[in-house]
């Protein structure tokens, strides 16, 4: 059974900023959607208004954030990726030291 995370971020108020953060995610890497994929991230979304953003990933039973971050840090790849998108990226002022995606906290769900 799959699980959905949403996660938010804000990007840097700066028009210039945001249009090249755009072009960046019109064209991941391909070792970016790799790493995605092999950590059982079977879809993702990010959404944009204004500075915020707004994450929605779909995962199998596979996927762990801890099993993740972990992969991400052994992944030079990865890692040269997060450093050059830190530069569009604010922290939110709820982030500890570091921190990017924040999750999200699910408050109300339309019942059937």
């Amino acid at each position: 059974m799959n699980r959905r995370y949403c996660l938010t971020l804000d990007l840097r108020d700066d028009r210039k900023l945001i249009a090249e953060y755009r072009r960046h995610h019109e064209k991941i890497w391909p070792e970016i959607t790799q790493s995605i994929k092999d950590a059982g991230i079977e879809d993702m979304e990010i959404y944009l208004l204004g500075t915020r953003m707004f994450m929605v990933m779909e995962v199998n039973e596979r996927f762990s954030f801890d099993t993740k971050m972990k992969a991400d840090r052994e992944n030079p790849k990865v890692r040269e990726w997060e450093e050059l998108m830190w530069k569009f990226q604010a922290p939110l002022p709820e982030a500890k030291p570091g921190e990017k995606w924040l999750l999200m906290e699910k408050i109300f769900k339309l019942e059937k």
